[in-house]
């Protein structure tokens, strides 16, 4: 039988989402000053909630609360996937500073899918 994570911090997902935010932290250094309040600060938060969703998650008492800690996570995913691709088109970043990224949020769409499944298979 499979025991549950002692910590968020065992989880793989979690270590994936952190993977990420510092990719983006890393190329969104490079943006001109003036999207520091801008696309600069919304990706960074989008990215950061990742992991603190999932970390929060698993710290839950029930399921269904980290199956909705879980799609908060996927929602900024897709947030932070759709603001890289913003990024590369107003020509803020180049396309190859992103793959890597965007390879870690296809990646992190499926361990978040397939956790989901598992979570609600459990009960």
């Amino acid at each position: 039988m499979e025991t549950k994570p002692q910590s968020y911090k065992d989880l793989h997902v979690w270590k994936k989402g952190i993977e990420l935010a510092k990719i983006v932290y890393k190329v969104s250094a490079n943006f001109p000053a003036e999207e520091k309040i801008g696309l600069i600060a919304q990706l960074r938060r989008a990215v950061v909630s990742i992991p603190s969703n999932l970390a929060e998650g698993q710290a839950r008492r029930t399921t269904g609360e980290f199956v909705q800690f879980i799609s908060n996570a996927e929602g900024s995913l897709a947030e932070a996937d759709t603001q890289l691709i913003l990024s590369v088109e107003l020509g803020l970043c180049r396309l190859g500073d992103v793959t890597h990224a965007h390879q870690i949020i296809a990646d992190l769409q499926k361990m978040l899918n397939a956790l989901r499944r598992k979570l609600v298979s459990r009960d």
